[in-house]
């Protein structure tokens, strides 16, 4: 791709916090409240692109990486001359090698790193006047999506509601108790009939546990299992449950670097590849981890579970790799999701479809959010 360079003029995080009257419940804890850390990147232009961090957990980790990229990342950009993302992405990540190493926080820095290439890109797709979509190389805007975050408590009712709005496809959360998981699956299943069902355990069990539950899982066929194992776990322990197991295993978004994705795809242990762009990699990373997973036979479903910007971006890398992957939307309330992932929001018989607009496609305004700024 060729781009004619442009400067940064400035580089800005800022960290918003929504309430939650529900929890949000995964076998390894709760989310109390929905945050969100946008990034705002102008140039000399006075173009403005947009991006989000990863941070989710824990509870103090949207102000941590507020911080870490206005007062760590941003100054390392601000005025420099950038010719790609890529090449940003690869330099911040060797600029800080050491700085995270030190400080035991390679993850943090790259979230944050990340949320930056996002920012990036729009605004690249923004300077070229194209939808980001296809500057990627996509072909086509429409893309399949399925309800995620359906809670061990009340899920039918959230896989109803979301099938009213719209979604063919949903995911339950599991790794609770084994009771309990197999009859919120019959009661989703006696909801949603023939539809895309898939399940996540969100790394709940160990390699004995998975063994003596995910066999009984071959009841509800279900589109895969997420996370049985920890994404750390050793990779025999993931091929000998496999090799057990009729249900496909998904994984990825808790996989980091080349070199973990690589060997992921290409030990076709795990067949749904999932990366979190706002997790690792971004788009510069993701959407080559994307084409990799498509070429070796495997389905690429992008991982998001965070605000609406970093949502919208997983949207077009999606449509920009293609194939037939599903894109996660939680289904949770959530503002912070809602009001800024632009057509992302208007789901219609399992699908939605991207706009022709330049970047991201949306304009975010945060004055009606500002009360929820917490730094």
């Amino acid at each position: 791709m060729s781009v004619e360079s442009f400067r940064i003029r400035s580089v800005r995080a800022a960290c918003y916090r929504f309430p939650l009257s529900t929890p949000v419940v995964t076998s390894f804890g709760r989310m109390l409240n929905r945050p969100a850390v946008f990034v705002q990147i102008e140039d000399d232009d006075g173009l403005t692109g947009w991006g989000e961090v990863w941070c989710n957990f824990p509870s103090v980790g949207g102000e941590h990486r507020t911080r870490i990229v206005n007062e760590i990342l941003a100054p390392l950009i601000e005025g420099s001359s950038i010719s790609h993302p890529q090449d940003t992405f690869t330099q911040l990540s060797q600029q800080i090698d050491v700085l995270a190493l030190q400080s035991g926080e390679p993850g943090p820095f790259a979230h944050s790193i990340a949320g930056i290439d996002l920012a990036l890109w729009d605004l690249l797709a923004k300077r070229q006047k194209m939808p980001l979509w296809r500057l990627l190389g996509g072909t086509a805007p429409k893309i399949k999506v399925y309800a995620s975050g359906i809670n061990p408590t009340g899920s039918a009712a959230m896989a109803e509601a979301a099938q009213r709005r719209g979604y063919r496809a949903f995911k339950l959360k599991i790794g609770f108790d084994e009771q309990q998981d197999h009859d919120n699956l019959r009661q989703i299943r006696s909801v949603i009939g023939n539809s895309m069902l898939a399940a996540d355990a969100n790394q709940a069990w160990s390699l004995s546990e998975a063994l003596a539950r995910s066999p009984a899982l071959a009841e509800f066929d279900l589109a895969w299992l997420e996370e049985p194992l920890r994404a750390d776990r050793p990779r025999d322990e993931w091929k000998t449950l496999e090799q057990a197991i009729e249900t496909p295993l998904a994984a990825g978004e808790n996989v980091t670097g080349r070199d973990g994705f690589a060997q992921l795809i290409d030990e076709n242990v795990v067949k749904v590849i999932q990366p979190d762009a706002a997790k690792w990699g971004g788009l510069s990373e993701c959407l080559e981890i994307g084409r990799a997973a498509l070429k070796a036979g495997r389905t690429f479903c992008p991982h998001y579970l965070g605000a609406g910007i970093g949502l919208l971006a997983s949207a077009h890398l999606l449509a920009a790799v293609g194939g037939d992957g599903f894109l996660e939307i939680d289904s949770n309330h959530n503002p912070l999701r809602d009001e800024f992932c632009g057509p992302v929001a208007a789901v219609s018989d399992g699908t939605v479809t991207l706009n022709d607009e330049p970047g991201l496609g949306i304009t975010p305004d945060f004055a009606p959010i500002e009360k929820l700024r917490t730094a």
